[in-house]
């Protein structure tokens, strides 16, 4: 059979509220056209992130009524653990209540002034722990990801001659570790090999320098590797999510991803110091070791989580989603990153509207008008993100002054929810987009009319340009 389904049956429902285009209008409006600041009873499509927006399953709603909310020793915890070290190989497995946290008590640890962090490309909440820390944080893309139009098959890959030429640089002792995002988010969701992963493992031993994975969705960069790397299709997924795991000494994971939960992270180790350092700082912010400032019940809901997510069936269906959203934008002249992600799609907003310059963000544009058109939430992924803040030697305080950096990409990220949207949503998500494409020339810039220090994205406000 050619059609591939969904791998489930749908066994609850949740409605839909349906706006008009004046009640948008005013909403986006309210909001400071910025749609983190929207509610979420008024979108109709919410695209904004599949970060703990998934739908769980019947056994992981089953494990929650299991749940032991012991404070310390509670079973939920080894089943979570059991599990996290059958998948992984990690002996050292702490939880925590989401990725950021786990980034935070590593860098913490770890990071400081004068030292340099660097990635294939640190997402959001990663570059602000490093930099938050005092360390520096540094993208090492390949050529190939610079390119919207490349269809290079692992796009997320690190460019190791790059890595080796910053270690001799800047000296090895300033890394405190070399980090690698498993598959790439902040360059479109594109994968990295198992052959990169190893070439920079090789730079690592070289130098005596720890390798860490942020491994949020690793299940989906490992179907990537089965897929598409010589040697690799007749593995099954779980095998290679262990040889990548093998070549790291630790990892941050939010289990909002690929532990297929609505809140949860681990922070994953294999130096016995490190790990009672982390342990002792998880007790004073997070919660005892065996709950990590999470409730026994989303234990449960992990340990299940991190079985079904190397389902293949379930894989095959999940990738394919957001293949099938990509390919019938390319159809219909939409410019998207190539090849589609695998939990997103990535609109090309440079291209989208080129009369709109990077300092007017032409992704928040795209952005602002999905919502109007036709209540899709998504999220710009540019120069908002990841572009130089505005400096305080501005002509005005909330204003972008003109050499103000730009992000390398202009983005808009349509990140798919896990098990949530049905083929019909995707085709009116298709529709849309391509009715946006269609009027793009009436799409205008913005400005900020505030603009936070740090992760600005998420509460800054604009009007129009």
């Amino acid at each position: 059979m050619k059609t591939i389904i969904e791998p489930f049956r749908i066994k609850v429902v949740e409605p839909i509220r349906m706006t008009t285009a004046p009640q948008r209008e005013r909403l986006l409006r309210e909001a400071g056209f910025n749609v983190f600041l929207l509610k979420a009873e008024d979108v109709l499509i919410d695209l904004l992130t599949d970060s703990g927006t998934g739908a769980m399953s019947s056994e992981q709603w089953a494990g929650i009524m299991r749940g032991d909310e012991s404070y310390a020793g509670a079973k939920s915890f080894y089943r979570f653990q059991d599990r996290i070290r059958e998948l992984t190989g990690f002996e050292h497995v702490l939880p925590t209540h989401q990725g950021r946290a786990s980034e935070r008590i590593l860098f913490e640890l770890v990071g400081g002034p004068g030292k340099v962090v660097p990635n294939n490309a640190h997402f959001d909440t990663t570059r602000a722990n490093v930099e938050h820390s005092g360390a520096e944080a540094v993208d090492l893309p390949i050529p190939e990801a610079r390119d919207p139009r490349n269809r290079h098959p692992f796009k997320g890959n690190m460019n190791v001659a790059e890595l080796e030429r910053l270690i001799q640089r800047v000296g090895p002792e300033r890394l405190p570790l070399v980090m690698v995002t498993i598959t790439n988010n902040s360059g479109g969701g594109q994968p990295v090999s198992l052959e990169n992963l190893r070439a920079v493992r090789a730079v690592c031993d070289r130098h005596g320098l720890p390798l860490f994975l942020d491994a949020c969705r690793f299940a989906e960069n490992a179907f990537f590797i089965k897929r598409r790397e010589p040697g690799c299709d007749h593995k099954p997924v779980a095998d290679i999510v262990h040889e990548m795991f093998d070549l790291a000494d630790g990892a941050t994971i939010s289990a909002k991803k690929d532990g297929l939960v609505n809140i949860g992270g681990l922070l994953l180790l294999r130096d016995e110091s490190l790990f009672q350092r982390a342990s002792s700082l998880l007790i004073l912010t997070e919660g005892f070791v065996t709950y990590g400032g999470l409730a026994g019940r989303d234990l449960e809901a992990m340990a299940q989580g991190f079985e079904e997510v190397i389902h293949e069936d379930y894989l095959t269906y999940r990738i394919r989603s957001v293949e099938y959203l990509g390919e019938r934008l390319l159809s219909a002249g939409v410019p998207i990153l190539e090849p589609p992600g695998g939990h997103a799609v990535y609109l090309d907003a440079a291209a989208f509207c080129p009369h709109i310059p990077p300092a007017q963000f032409p992704g928040q544009a795209v952005v602002c008008a999905l919502y109007r058109h036709a209540g899709i939430r998504a999220v710009e992924i540019g120069s908002v993100m990841f572009g130089a803040s505005a400096k305080a030697s501005a002509p005005h305080p909330t204003q972008t002054p003109p050499d103000a950096a730009p992000s390398r990409l202009e983005l808009v990220r349509l990140a798919m929810p896990r098990r949530v949207y049905t083929q019909s949503h995707v085709d009116y998500v298709i529709e849309a987009v391509t009715e946006v494409h269609q009027r793009r020339q009436a799409l205008r810039g913005l400005r900020f009319t505030y603009e936070p220090p740090v992760l600005r994205h998420f509460t800054a406000r604009f009007e129009e340009a």
